[in-house]
């Protein structure tokens, strides 16, 4: 049986070890470039075809892929003559594997429905390693006919790929997700600055606070930088965290909620983005709180 052909917008780090793996199992692909070429030549040099516009992405695919940094990104690539709306073919489906506001989706979705076509969200998990070798998490959510349609193409993806209910839910959940451990790894940096501040070896705060039910995944992360010098071990940019922190924060305000919790990861986020810090993994968000408690009359 012939592979559905598949378009791919956005091949930044995620998008382009994404792509590497539909190449790998001889899916036909088109792209289009971004910012950068090179992740583009990548693609072309073995074999996928490079177009101009979304809207020619859309017209050679049976799969749309967009793996977008924001909201915005994603509506200006699937809007307009040139997006890739205009260019879907009933009974396509598109896909939006970034971290977007499910209000956006979900009116993106109405509009992609206006072509006989779907759109499913699948925000996803892990890092672009686990994309080259098929292993992601993929958190999938939308119309249930399309998404039995698409799901082997996922499973060539993903380790773990879930069916999570209507447009939206996919985005949703992610968006919860990424709250709480941007919201976890922020207090264990500022856990680790505040014990810099009092004097006390950051390796004897993480020795005692992993002993019991703090212990956690994210918790490593952190320490991985802030005692073992490892930025790497979550390959999670600030400015990325920030800006989901704030979805969550946006989707919550849409919901008539006036979220607690994520002011004050967002504050840390967005000062630390403000001080130069936004291409840093989230762990050194331990170095930019360490040096604003450092300074006299530090708040």
């Amino acid at each position: 049986m012939s592979k559905p052909s598949i378009g791919f917008l956005g091949l930044g780090l995620m998008g382009s070890a994404m792509c590497q793996r539909l190449l790998d199992l001889s899916y036909p692909l088109t792209v289009i470039a971004n910012r950068s070429r090179e992740n583009v030549d990548k693609a072309v040099a073995r074999g996928a075809v490079e177009v101009k516009t979304a809207r020619e992405v859309a017209e050679r695919s049976d799969i749309v892929m967009l793996c977008m940094d924001t909201s915005a990104s994603v509506e200006s690539r699937m809007y307009g003559d040139e997006g890739v709306i205009a260019g879907l073919s009933p009974q396509a489906v598109a896909i939006d594997f970034g971290t977007s506001l499910p209000n956006s989706t979900r009116a993106i979705g109405e509009a992609v429905s206006v072509k006989d076509a779907t759109y499913l969200d699948a925000p996803l998990g892990r890092t672009p390693a686990h994309a080259l070798d098929g292993a992601l998490n993929i958190m999938c959510s939308g119309d249930r006919a399309a998404y039995d349609r698409v799901e082997p193409v996922l499973k060539d993806l993903g380790e773990n790929v879930f069916h999570l209910g209507v447009l939206g839910s996919g985005h949703t959940i992610k968006l919860i997700n990424n709250f709480f451990a941007m919201t976890t790894a922020n207090a264990m940096a500022e856990a680790f600055a505040i014990a810099d501040k009092m004097g006390v070896a950051r390796e004897q705060v993480y020795a005692v606070m992993s002993a019991g039910p703090n212990h956690s995944g994210m918790m490593d992360f952190v320490k991985a930088y802030a005692v073992d010098g490892n930025p790497n071990a979550l390959e999670f940019a600030i400015k990325n965290a920030n800006k989901d922190v704030g979805y969550y924060g946006q989707m919550a305000s849409d919901a008539h909620v006036d979220s607690i919790m994520s002011k004050s990861a967002r504050e840390a986020l967005s000062s630390a983005v403000d001080a130069g810090f936004g291409d840093k993994m989230v762990s050194e968000m331990v170095d930019f709180l360490a040096e604003k408690y450092a300074k006299p009359g530090s708040s």
